[in-house]
């Protein structure tokens, strides 16, 4: 995809993508029909508008946590990304299933632009939207549309990662519950030394990341790691991977391993549990132990905690 680029800011885009898809008055027969130059067509404005409010807000996620800036180059792993980042808190049934529609239509939209644009078109799929919907669609009742994201073995699948720097973002997440934007890019300055942790007993490292929401905080990881972390980053001044080839990666191995991918997310499910366990087994209660999570992978509630519990 070298040399695309769709200008302007995010709100232009999408003024763009909304021409490939809004027409309005069509008719109900002819957005159904796939024959017809209206299929799949939005012909109300109300609705047009629901959409892409989505559309800014994806779109300003990527620019603030990805860099990414150019809607052409959305791919599915990205849509996962957001899609996740907006179902972590409990939302209503109705919410997440209007950003899986304003999403479908995201995906419609750019493979009518990329065929307009070009001879050899881009192809967007961006089916993960429902298979995330699917696990939220129950978030009322966590326990029926619970899906067990956590790996069994994730210090197999990190062995097998091929590249050295995913395993050691990955070692991050798996360690420190940190999510994915906070992994790609690390700067000298966020390393703030070693701490020792009461609840492990042992000493760790600390890395400062600015997450979710602008979100701030420590991230705690294994000394060993720490300093593998740290080594790198004063020879190379940062650490930096991209999240699409990470993605790849995670995925990857574990498709050769037999292993169901659950993406880089899956890592922090892990963290999560192991570290309610942790609480639990140092003498804390259910409810200080999921108040103890919730903090360090920066939520406010315990309860959200409970999200990677399934109860």
């Amino acid at each position: 995809m070298q040399g695309i680029k769709m200008r302007g800011s995010v709100y232009y885009q999408t003024s763009q993508l909304v021409k490939m898809i809004f027409a309005e008055g069509v008719k109900k027969k002819d957005k159904i029909d796939p024959s017809h130059h209206h299929y799949n067509y939005v012909s109300s404005y109300k609705t047009m508008e629901t959409y892409r409010n989505v559309w800014n807000n994806l779109g300003n996620y990527l620019k603030e946590h990805w860099k990414l800036k150019n809607f052409e180059l959305i791919t599915a792993e990205y849509i996962e990304a957001y899609f996740e980042y907006k179902v972590e808190y409990y939302p209503s049934k109705q919410y997440v299933e209007k950003i899986s529609s304003a999403l479908g239509k995201l995906e419609f939209a750019l493979n009518r632009y990329s065929a307009n644009k070009y001879e050899e078109p881009i192809e967007y799929n961006f089916d993960i939207r429902q298979q995330v919907l699917n696990s939220a669609r129950k978030f009322k009742q966590v326990a029926d549309g619970y899906h067990n994201r956590v790996y069994p073995d994730p210090h197999l699948i990190i062995h097998n990662l091929k590249n050295p720097l995913h395993k050691i973002a990955a070692h991050i997440q798996l360690e420190g519950g940190a999510r994915s934007e906070a992994v790609t890019f690390i700067k000298q300055e966020q390393l703030r030394g070693t701490i020792y942790d009461e609840i492990e007993g042992q000493t760790v490292g600390q890395i400062w990341t600015k997450e979710k929401g602008g979100k701030e905080g420590i991230v705690m990881l294994s000394y060993e790691m720490y300093k593998i972390l740290k080594n790198y980053i004063e020879k190379n001044k940062q650490f930096k991977i991209k999240y699409q080839e990470y993605a790849n990666d995670i995925r990857n191995t574990c498709i050769k391993l037999g292993i169901k991918p659950e993406g880089s997310h899956g890592f922090r499910w892990t963290f999560a549990q192991n570290r309610i366990r942790a609480y639990q087994d140092n003498g804390y209660s259910y409810e200080q132990a999921l108040q103890g999570v919730s903090w360090e992978m920066k939520h406010y509630r315990a309860s959200i905690s409970e999200h990677y519990l399934g109860g």
